[in-house]
């Protein structure tokens, strides 16, 4: 069956997700890393990195086997750097979830498909590898550039699936994933795509990589206590721990999406994207940003803030970030904020840099279908100035039928989304 594209009509296009995957280091699968959630397990713990300058030592690392990274092609495979190999295999989970065996083409024009996977770094471990590699033995790799080449992971899941539509590779630090998701429902409301693989990946385990953040002072001071080490609006919170790993989600057009007979997980209803415009690395005091992108994500989805179950907060675990972030969720939504109970999971998984919003929009979904709020892990002393509703550490049922996913990122990126379960 093939469906054919449609010319856009006035009406604007309703977007659904029919699959997800992730490879994060609370699991391999979607399934593996929502029971950790579930479970109160850290995806992170204590890592002695090869460079005593860097001062971090908590770090959220995947574990993926040879019989796992098999599962790309190897004509594939060998050109990926690991945050591409993340994509590829978390795209395989979403690809498998939304059309089983079969490829998109079985169902619509591959120029109806397409793929916007971004990333924050890319392939930069792999560039110092070939850059030390070429030093030493005046040889670096035939496929290094490649390997260095941001949009790698895109073209792979082009390369794949036979993608052959819009595509695009957002770079925007922390916010790149929840960016994707927003800009690939866009693509196909306006009518260029009916289906959009979207999410972001990375991977810094360079030592390189490492100190140019750990110098930063944005990774978590922690040496030995894991409660300690990655507790978002806690008074003891002192940096993120950085993690790893990919996280994609795959949307359809609501019409197209039922005239195939597609399992329809929940829908994407409201995107806001903001510029703080002020500073590289530090949220903006006066919050106009961080605010325009909540209040024009619900304006997009049509709903009040009283009609929010639930918040994915950014949640870092920086100083600055969480009570910045308090601050733009209060002045967003006003006194409604107090009575919406938020969450980090960045708790559990550590910061998964351009990963964190799609896996969190992961997350989204699960508490939408188990009606299972996850906590904040470690807030045993919450700060003063967080004084919203943070869930602290332990689950919390209740009917989720909306959901707001937040998303911060350097260069003063600010992202929301609304996610809902599907109603038809």
């Amino acid at each position: 069956m093939n469906i054919k594209n449609q010319s856009p009509g006035t009406a604007k296009c309703r977007v659904v997700i029919t699959g997800y995957g992730c490879v994060t280091p609370l699991g391999n699968t979607v399934a593996e890393s929502w029971d950790s959630i579930v479970q109160y397990r850290c995806g992170y713990s204590t890592w002695e990195p090869d460079d005593p300058s860097i001062k971090a030592k908590f770090f959220g690392k995947v574990d993926i086997d040879d019989k796992i990274l098999k599962r790309i092609p190897a004509a594939v495979r060998r050109a990926l750097p690991r945050f591409a190999r993340y994509t590829a295999i978390a795209a395989g989970e979403a690809m498998s979830m939304a059309f089983g065996e079969h490829k998109p083409g079985a169902f619509y024009a591959p120029t109806d498909c397409g793929v916007i996977i971004g990333t924050g770094w890319g392939g930069l471990d792999e560039g110092y590898e070939c850059h030390d590699r070429y030093l030493g033995t005046g040889f670096g790799s035939p496929l290094g550039s490649l390997l260095t080449m941001p949009n790698v992971a895109t073209a792979a899941c082009s390369l794949i699936w036979e993608l052959r539509g819009y595509q695009n590779t957002p770079v925007a630090a922390c916010a790149t994933g929840t960016i994707a998701i927003g800009d690939a429902a866009n693509v196909i409301r306006s009518g260029r795509a009916k289906m959009m693989l979207a999410g972001g990946a990375e991977a810094l385990n360079s030592r390189t990589n490492v100190w140019n953040i750990d110098i930063l002072q944005a990774l978590s001071k922690e040496q030995t206590d894991i409660e300690k080490a990655c507790c978002p609006f806690s008074k003891a919170r002192s940096g993120f721990v950085l993690s790893e790993g990919a996280a994609v989600l795959v949307l359809e057009d609501l019409e197209s999406a039922l005239q195939r007979g597609a399992r329809i997980l929940g829908e994407i209803t409201g995107y806001g994207n903001y510029s703080d415009a002020r500073d590289f690395t530090a949220p903006a005091e006066d919050m106009v940003a961080r605010v325009a992108a909540i209040q024009a994500a619900l304006s997009d989805a049509a709903i009040h803030a009283s009609q929010i179950d639930y918040i994915n907060a950014h949640g870092t675990s920086t100083p600055l970030n969480d009570e910045n972030e308090t601050a733009s969720i209060k002045t967003a939504l006003g006194d409604a904020a107090y009575g919406i109970p938020a969450s980090s999971t960045k708790s559990y998984s550590g910061h998964l840099i351009a990963a964190a919003g799609s896996f969190e929009a992961i997350v989204c979904l699960k508490t939408i279908e188990t009606g299972l709020i996850p906590a904040t892990i470690h807030l045993n002393e919450p700060d003063p100035t967080c004084d919203l509703d943070y869930v602290p550490n332990c689950h919390r049922e209740a009917q989720v039928d909306t959901a707001l996913n937040l998303s911060f990122g350097f260069g003063g990126a600010n992202a929301a989304l609304v996610i809902e379960g599907f109603r038809p």
